[in-house]
């Protein structure tokens, strides 16, 4: 079994098409739809990976990357945040939350499984 990646996206036809794009490329995929759900899906899945939307229902995508980076077991977990809002400012909120990266919508095929390999590590 491929590498465990959490994907966090409100949007059906954003969150299938990171399901679909992730399993092809041969990663086991977890996804929820609501920011509500996020700390307790990443404690039963324990992923490698988790992408994180930032503009959620009920729980913001930076908020929800804060509070899984001030527990000592997801301190070093890779977030890759995914933003419609590109920025000098949004990036800086980004990092600053704790993401290990960003991309900005649309995501493209490419941009999404060169950052998730970088982040993972996997050449």
């Amino acid at each position: 079994m491929g590498r465990r990646i959490l994907v966090v996206e409100d949007d059906l036809l954003n969150r299938m098409f990171y399901i679909a794009t992730l399993e092809q490329a041969g990663f086991a995929v977890t996804s929820v739809g609501d920011g509500a759900r996020v700390i307790d899906e990443v404690e039963r899945v324990r992923p490698d990976l988790v992408i994180m939307d930032i503009n959620l229902p009920n729980v913001s995508g930076l908020v929800l990357t804060e509070r899984l980076k001030a527990q000592a077991d997801y301190r070093d977990l890779p977030i890759l945040a995914i933003t419609a809002y590109a920025g000098r400012l949004e990036e800086a909120r980004i990092r600053d939350a704790g993401a290990s990266g960003y991309l900005s919508k649309p995501v493209t095929v490419l941009a999404l499984l060169t950052n998730i390999k970088r982040l993972l590590r996997i050449n």
